[in-house]
């Protein structure tokens, strides 16, 4: 019904006016009485072999909603009921900022894709953490944060450490976002000595608690092995939790346009299918360099059950779904779920 019905109507709009049309929907309707109780019903997939142990926390399955969906954290109650095992908010930023002109998010509809700029749009760390106090829902909340557009490279542990302690006592872990491409320069920090240096300083407060979370690194799919490898030896060497793997892509080489037509698309980040191969051949990656004992959470390109068994077999921990969930709807964690339930890797 979604793909019919549900999802044309949505699409009749822009990508961002239907994605708040479809969240204030969502938040109408489990105002709704009862409407929780048919939510849970309908999207949530709960057996034992779903619950999954990963740093220290308890996921009662291991498919999550990637950071960017619900950035200021606004709707986390409401997407708790839809199965998910865990929702990442963010990227936060200390300061409110207003991203980048609308538009700003475009469907490629062919490539079953979504291309964005959206440029860390949100309203600021402090209003999150309000919201974040006022709801307890039933699911671990991860906390993505990265630094204000007018924040010098130089400068942007500052705005790390302040998202950090501001968001310490109302998420469950953390993920340094330094691979978005639609910062400038942002991607700059992901090399060796900026991100070392980068990492030790927001490890250092963390450990200074009297209980440390978890801290995740995510990483843009455009690295080179000899970068990846890099950043496998400062993970080893700061002691983080894992890697995320992997943010969107500045390639336009699997898109179905020519090269021209590539190119009059504009600048952004692509998610979806055509990032599918590419980010699990870098969790392979990691997980040979890593080992098993760093975590890593897959992401990019999970359109179907067999993609999210297909990164679960290359090493993921865990997985994240966001452009798929835009396309194959509500019931789409709840799919995935029953394929891995009784998965081999897991």
């Amino acid at each position: 019904m979604y793909k019919f019905f549900i999802r044309p109507f949505f699409f009749l709009f822009s990508a961002e006016k239907a994605h708040h049309l479809s969240m204030r929907l969502l938040k109408g309707s489990l105002a709704i009485p009862g409407a929780k109780f048919i939510f849970n019903a309908l999207f949530n997939k709960k057996h034992t072999n779903l619950t999954r142990e990963v740093m220290g926390l308890t996921f009662n399955n291991p498919v999550g909603l990637a950071a960017g969906f619900d950035k200021d954290a606004k709707y986390v109650e409401e997407l708790s009921h839809l199965g998910f095992g865990f929702i990442e908010i963010g990227t936060l930023t200390p300061k409110p900022q207003p991203g980048n002109p609308q538009p700003r998010l475009f469907r490629l509809k062919a490539d079953e894709a979504l291309l964005n700029r959206m440029g860390f749009n949100n309203g600021g760390v402090e209003a999150a953490v309000q919201r974040l106090k006022s709801i307890n829902p039933n699911v671990i909340i991860g906390g993505n944060i990265g630094k204000n557009k007018v924040t010098s490279n130089e400068d942007a542990a500052h705005d790390y450490l302040h998202s950090f302690e501001a968001l310490f006592n109302v998420v469950d872990y953390f993920v340094v976002n330094v691979s978005s491409p639609n910062t400038p320069n942002l991607r700059a920090l992901q090399d060796k000595e900026p991100l070392k240096k980068l990492l030790d300083q927001v490890q250092l407060a963390n450990n200074v608690k009297n209980k440390p979370k978890p801290i995740l690194l995510k990483i843009a799919p455009d690295l080179t092995e000899e970068q990846i490898e890099d950043i496998v030896e400062i993970v080893k060497s700061t002691k983080l939790a894992g890697v995320v793997a992997t943010n969107t892509t500045i390639s336009r080489d699997e898109l179905g346009y020519t090269k021209d037509e590539a190119l009059s698309i504009g600048n952004g980040g692509v998610s979806g299918a055509p990032l599918t191969y590419h980010a699990t051949e870098i969790i392979k990656l990691l997980r040979t360099k890593l080992g098993n004992k760093a975590v890593i959470i897959g992401v990019g390109g999970i359109m179907t059950p067999q993609d999210a068994k297909d990164k679960l077999e290359a090493g993921a921990d865990l997985i994240q779904v966001f452009t798929g969930f835009i396309y194959n709807g509500p019931s789409f964690v709840k799919h995935i779920n029953k394929a891995i339930m009784n998965f081999k890797t897991l």
